[in-house]
């Protein structure tokens, strides 16, 4: 057993020992909350399992904190990703006695997941986790979700406001184009609750666990064309909907409501009182007399 990465000397005197110097411009922020980092592992582990191992993918480990926790929690393996290469040393340093670790230089932004998970067995249980620099946590997220990945659930750390963001309801002030986009791929729930003292050095923000369980089925509906219609709805949030769909898709007012007559939505709402389920209607009932001469064009 290595020494507790989360005991905010041991991860003083580590940085110390290697003489890092914690670099603003890439978000780190490492967690040292015991209580925390417990939640997080527990997530993890409940979002399901399979008969072949656990393994975790890792995005900025840091000091290897998180990764440590999740290898003495359950996981098999953990293959952490790291942007900092000055981070490399100080990993293979604290993590150096935990067999079932791969740690990789790479950008998270532009990895290729597919090929860092082919030699992972077919019947492993994956899961992603990371405590993510905030400056890339939207992009990384739909990257992941957007990929088809055999994952389980994405669980992560990020800022409140984008938590709360995430699992809003239709008609908050929360709810909007990112909202409808985790929640096509995944669903939502908060986990845990993390004070700027849970970290070194403290963020100015707060910050929150959420765990996205991913869906087995997506919704029935061309992708492109229900991002299509959600950029539209959000685009606009002050129009009405029929107005607001008209920017996006300039065809007669009369096809446009004829088409959310089928659908069965009212134009005169605002977009973000549309839940996920009424723009996959809208979705499903698009014109088909148009659909393929204008949806790639429009």
């Amino acid at each position: 057993m290595s020494e507790r990465l989360y005991r905010p000397s041991v991860a003083q005197a580590v940085l110390r020992r290697h003489g890092f110097t914690i670099k603003k411009g890439l978000g780190q922020n490492f967690l040292i909350d015991a209580h925390v980092l417990d939640a997080i592992v527990e997530a993890a582990l409940a979002a399901g399992a399979g008969p072949g191992p656990r393994v975790a993918v890792e995005v900025g480990p840091g000091i290897g904190t998180l990764t440590q926790a999740l290898l003495e929690g359950g996981f098999d393996r953990v293959i952490a990703v790291e942007k900092d290469r000055a981070l490399i040393p100080v990993l293979t340093d604290t993590l150096q006695s935990y067999d079932g670790l791969k740690i990789v230089l790479a950008d998270a932004i532009k990895v290729d997941f597919h090929s860092l998970l082919q030699n992972v067995p077919e019947q492993a249980t994956m899961c992603f986790v990371s405590n993510l620099p905030y400056y890339i946590t939207t992009p990384l997220i739909m990257r992941v979700l957007e990929s088809s990945l055999p994952f389980t659930a994405l669980v992560v750390m990020v800022q409140k406001e984008v938590a709360e963001r995430i699992v809003a309801a239709p008609g908050g002030k929360d709810y909007g184009a990112l909202t409808v986009a985790v929640q096509y791929y995944s669903q939502p729930e908060i986990i845990a609750s993390a004070p700027p003292t849970c970290f070194i050095p403290p963020p100015a923000v707060e910050s929150t666990v959420i765990r996205l369980t991913i869906k087995a089925d997506w919704l029935n509906v061309d992708r492109k064309l229900f991002f299509r219609i959600v950029r539209a709805a959000f685009g606009k949030r002050r129009k009405t909907l029929v107005n607001a769909l008209a920017s996006e898709f300039p065809f007669p007012k009369s096809e446009l409501s004829d088409w959310l007559a089928a659908a069965g939505v009212d134009g005169r709402r605002r977009g973000e009182t549309l839940g996920i389920q009424e723009f996959a209607i809208l979705a499903e009932n698009y014109p088909m007399s148009i659909v393929h001469t204008r949806l790639d064009g429009d």
